[in-house]
């Protein structure tokens, strides 16, 4: 819930605060900042923002989006007449969804109020939102241009986290940033609610830019520079491997196609290869392969074709909680591959299986339940195992898929 505080709460001899008769059409810039108890470095933070805003002659607001803090936070932001919103449900993404939705601006701009971000480079900003971009992102390493202090970021995140997830974002969905987790940037009103933002932690920013090079969004990256952490109250709110694996489990929602659909796909192709070798019992450098190469090959199908339908649950996943927007090849295959189609295809092969194994057993039966002649017998009993494993998941992931899928309909 959001408690917003009445205009009483509002300076209105301060020019980058509009009063309540002001006109939305007015406003372009509206500077958000998230806050969970930063009294130490708040009041710095605000005065520079309006420094930048008055310097520059920007028509803007200052919004402090209070995430339940129990110190002095919300009385440092009423003393300094910006606007106060606070927002209960605890979350960084929570926090900027509130303040952001009070926001009246054309533009946005958002920054942590830690002051490791100069609210003074606010300008870099606007100005690259005036020339058309949807959504312009700070980057703190120098690979995108930017300085960080020392002292300004620990050692993980700098030369490993930040880059290794950055690198992926840029190469997954073609974004074109170098620094993923900078929480300083700027964006467009319209285009924030085309984006229609879900996560309500520290996902949001990673949400974000995926989401605006999915979309197409005319994205720009603006150096800026990182200060240390002015707060001695309380240690830093993130949290180095809980974040980390938040951000991979998000990458993992979002690209099934390079992590689980492309592998699945080389997994089964290796195992099917594996079975043109085995089933003639190929010779291969004075190595024969025989029902051993079968049982790894079976394994490469198995996972292969796991990881190929995990892909689609998640992709179908994703869409019918709108963190992705509708995919037309996904829709065409539904149309083809429905429910009942592949009932019948998993019913087929499931049979195809048990027949297998029951030819087997048959074997076994005339040879008076005594010794098999196990080449000849396991290249009936594997792929009767595979086929008949196959046959089963694939039923389950119709059903599971048709489940997946209700939601949207």
């Amino acid at each position: 819930m959001l408690v917003v505080n009445p205009p009483s709460d509002v300076n209105p001899q301060t020019p980058d605060v509009p009063t309540a008769a002001d006109e939305l059409s007015e406003l372009e810039v509206s500077v958000v900042m998230p806050c969970l108890n930063e009294a130490d470095t708040l009041e710095t933070c605000l005065t520079k923002a309006r420094q930048a805003l008055c310097e520059h002659k920007i028509r803007g607001e200052i919004i402090v989006a209070d995430n339940a803090s129990i110190d002095a936070s919300s009385t440092i932001a009423r003393r300094m007449g910006v606007q106060l919103i606070t927002v209960e449900h605890r979350g960084y993404g929570n926090a900027l969804m509130g303040g952001i939705a009070a926001a009246r601006g054309k533009f946005i701009i958002i920054g942590d109020c830690d002051e490791s971000y100069d609210f003074l480079e606010i300008p870099k900003f606007v100005d690259k939102l005036r020339q058309g971009y949807d959504l312009v992102q700070g980057c703190r390493l120098p690979s995108g241009g930017g300085k960080i202090l020392t002292g300004a970021m620990p050692f993980l995140h700098r030369w490993l986290g930040n880059p290794l997830f950055s690198v992926l974002v840029r190469h997954m969905f073609a974004a074109p940033i170098h620094d993923v987790y900078c929480g300083m940037r700027g964006f467009t009103r319209e285009h924030y609610l085309r984006l229609d933002q879900r996560c309500t932690g520290m996902e949001f920013a990673t949400e974000m830019i995926i989401k605006s090079a999915i979309f197409g969004a005319r994205v720009a990256e603006v150096p800026v520079t990182l200060h240390p952490d002015g707060r001695r109250s309380h240690p830093p709110h993130l949290r180095t491997f809980h974040d980390g694996w938040l951000t991979l489990r998000f990458l993992l929602v979002y690209s099934p196609r390079w992590l689980f659909l492309y592998p699945g796909i080389a997994l089964v192709f290796l195992g099917l290869f594996g079975y043109f070798l085995a089933i003639p019992g190929a010779v291969i450098g004075g190595a024969r392969l025989d029902a051993h190469t079968l049982l790894f090959a079976s394994l490469a199908i198995l996972l292969g074709y796991q990881s190929i339908a995990f892909a689609v649950f998640t992709k179908t996943f994703a869409i019918g909680e709108r963190l992705l927007p509708s995919d037309p090849r996904l829709a065409r295959l539904f149309e083809v591959v429905t429910l009942e189609r592949g009932l019948l295809l998993g019913l087929g092969t499931f049979a195809i299986g048990i027949v297998l194994l029951l030819v087997a057993v048959n074997d076994w039966r005339l040879a008076r339940f005594g010794p098999l002649d196990y080449p000849h017998t396991m290249r009936l009993v594997i792929p009767g195992v595979t086929l008949t494993a196959l046959g089963f998941q694939t039923i389950l992931s119709g059903f599971f898929i048709s489940i997946l899928r209700m939601r949207r309909h």
